[in-house]
C-alpha cells in the first residue's frame, strides 16, 4: 500500500478538481446538473483514481487505476473545450486550465511508463 498523497502527480489532480470546482462555479444555473456536474465528476475522479490505485496490491493494479485516472482527464479536456466553444468560459482560462490537464496527463503517462518498466 502506498500513500498516494506523496505522489505530486496526486497533489497536481488535485489542484485540477479544486480549480474545475471553482471554475465550473459560475456557469449558468441551467448547466448546474449537466455540463458542470460531469465535469466535477471526471475532475475527481483522477486524483481519486490514482488514491485507490495506490490502495491496491501491486504496480500492474495501480497501473491500471492511473489510466483509469488518464481517461477522465482527458474526459476533462473535451468538456474545457466544449465550454471554451459554448462562451462558458474565456479564452485565458481555457488556456490556463488546458495546460494544467496536459501536465497531469504526462505525469501520469511518466509514472504507467516507469511502472511499465519496473514489472
Amino acid at each position: 500500500m502506498r500513500d498516494f498523497r506523496a505522489f505530486h502527480v496526486w497533489k497536481k489532480a488535485h489542484q485540477l478538481t479544486l480549480d474545475t470546482y471553482r471554475l465550473t462555479s459560475d456557469f449558468p444555473q441551467e448547466e448546474r446538473f449537466g455540463l458542470s456536474s460531469q465535469m466535477r465528476r471526471a475532475a475527481a475522479s483522477i486524483p481519486a483514481n490514482i488514491a485507490e490505485g495506490c490502495g491496491r496490491h501491486g504496480n500492474a493494479e495501480l497501473a491500471r487505476f492511473l489510466w483509469i485516472a488518464m481517461g477522465s482527464a482527458s474526459e476533462l479536456e473535451y468538456h474545457f473545450l466544449l465550454c471554451r466553444d459554448l462562451d462558458l468560459l474565456d479564452t485565458a482560462a481555457y488556456q490556463e486550465i488546458q495546460q494544467r490537464i496536459i501536465e497531469v496527463r504526462r505525469m501520469l503517462d511518466s509514472l504507467i511508463q516507469r511502472l511499465a518498466q519496473n514489472s
